[in-house]
């Protein structure tokens, strides 16, 4: 059987543009937060940003349909990336810092209950997803809802596309790990 990765995107609008005083917090926070998220247990890799240090970007970056640009500054927040399972992404996700700083979310982000906050789906080993991939990921779990090719945590399938329950057991050993390295 070929081992599988999972993908993640993210995507969501500022309340304010990047940089002002409103999304400071949200600033200050990015770079710690990148850092432990891509120091976490499970963590492959991810996509950076055209024009930034660090990480190559996994092609164009684009967004999704429903982008308004309503801060005007031509920037939403957005990410891509790869890990080993889904409870290594779900401990990263909601413990340690990055879980603080999602606790803020509300302050920074357009609230949007018809938007997904992220999509899920599997990869091939070997294989890489772009930022096309990813939105069009996106824009289906949002036209369509969950299934084996765009899905969530709560709705979340296999990589042979049958419905998956995560295991919270193992999710939870990953954020003891992951307390461990910080």
């Amino acid at each position: 059987m070929q081992e599988h990765k999972l993908a993640v995107y993210t995507f969501n609008q500022f309340v304010a543009p990047y940089q002002s005083e409103q999304i400071s917090g949200f600033r200050e926070a990015e770079p710690g937060t990148f850092f432990t998220l891509e120091n976490a247990e499970g963590f492959i890799a991810r996509s950076g940003y055209d024009g930034e240090d660090g990480s190559p970007s996994w092609g164009e970056q684009v967004f999704p349909d429903c982008w308004s640009n309503s801060n005007g500054d031509g920037w939403a927040p957005s990410t891509l990336s790869l890990w080993s399972s889904i409870e290594a992404l779900m401990a990263a996700t909601y413990q340690g810092p990055h879980g603080r700083v999602l606790r803020h979310g509300k302050d920074w982000h357009v609230s949007a209950d018809h938007i997904p906050e992220y999509v899920l789906w599997w990869v091939e080993d070997g294989n890489r997803p772009d930022w096309t991939e990813a939105v069009e990921r996106f824009e289906t779990l949002m036209a369509e809802g969950p299934g084996p090719t765009a899905f969530t945590f709560k709705n979340a399938f296999d990589p042979g596309g049958r419905p998956f329950k995560p295991d919270l057991g193992k999710m939870k050993d990953f954020a003891r790990q992951n307390a461990r390295r910080v």
